[in-house]
């Protein structure tokens, strides 16, 4: 038997997006892919959905006020 991380209800969805998505989110908010917030490719989060370093998260997380808010970070290979 395995656990899975996001399995768990206490753990918001996230998933790898694609190239295009992340273009749209750069000039959406005028920065370099290097601005948005880091993640470790060694996180245990990274390594169940299989992400890259250089790629982006888009994490979703339930809001009593929004319905669903979205956070992104980028994979990093260590701490900067």
């Amino acid at each position: 038997m395995t656990f899975k991380l996001l399995d768990h209800e206490s753990v918001p969805h996230h998933e790898i997006i694609g190239e295009e998505e992340v273009a749209v989110l750069l000039e959406k908010y005028a920065i370099d892919k290097e601005q948005f917030p880091k993640i470790r490719f060694d996180d245990p989060i990274v390594l169940e959905i299989g992400a890259k370093i250089g790629e982006v998260i888009k994490i979703a997380r339930k809001s009593q006020t929004a319905d669903e808010s979205f956070y992104y970070r980028l994979v990093i290979d260590a701490v900067v």
